[in-house]
């Protein structure tokens, strides 16, 4: 029997943007389930997920991206489980099948997209730290024996790198050519948008001593 697929989308103040991921994920045919965690959003987030026909888990409390992320694959349904950022732009079908294709093959347990192409500083940046990306794809019981990623916001990435690395998965780097996505500064403006990319790096760093 085929594996049964979950993409989950963990997303705060999202509604500008995720509609182009969703668009994206309908037109997956191997994906049967699409979540959306909406991670306490002031925002319509919720309800542009809801007019794509995304599952809707709604967190009344912003909890960060880690939370988000293990609420969604709680309730996940599939043998294998696809994360994708909410802000991408870029994405098209074929980027997500190259994430899943690898694992429905047998050749690996886990897969981590790697941006190329899309713009200087989101290429830059993940092809320094790779771990760090957000697009990424596993076999879902690996997710369930994964601990403390819940409590790791922005650097829940780092924690995954940990977990695997722990259990012996190395994941196989996917490049996602002309893939990049709407920094913070774009969302929020230069200065409200700098001082969320200073909390996202610091709750990053936070987690180096743990990998």
């Amino acid at each position: 029997m085929p594996d049964r697929i979950s993409a989950i989308v963990p997303a705060y103040n999202e509604a500008q943007n995720i509609g182009n991921v969703l668009q994206v994920l309908k037109r997956v045919p191997e994906v049967q389930e699409i979540i959306v965690v909406d991670d306490g959003s002031l925002d319509d987030t919720a309800v542009v997920a809801q007019r794509f026909g995304a599952r809707v888990l709604r967190l009344e409390v912003n909890q960060g991206k880690g939370a988000a992320m293990k609420a969604g694959a709680s309730i996940a349904t599939g043998d294998i489980v696809v994360f994708l950022d909410a802000d991408l732009v870029g994405l098209t079908v074929e980027h997500v099948q190259e994430l899943i294709q690898p694992i429905q093959a047998g050749e690996t347990d886990a897969t981590v997209g790697i941006f190329e192409g899309g713009r200087v500083s989101t290429d830059w940046a993940q092809a320094v730290a790779p771990f760090l990306s957000g697009q990424r794809a596993l076999r879902r019981q690996l997710l369930e024996v994964f601990d403390h990623w819940d409590m790791s916001g922005y650097g829940v990435e780092l924690q995954l790198h940990r977990q695997l690395k722990r259990m012996g998965k190395v994941p196989t780097s996917v490049v996602l050519h002309d893939v990049t996505q709407v920094v913070k500064e774009e969302k929020l403006g230069l200065v409200k948008g700098f001082a969320a990319r200073m909390r996202m790096y610091w709750e990053i760093l936070r987690e180096i001593p743990r990998i």
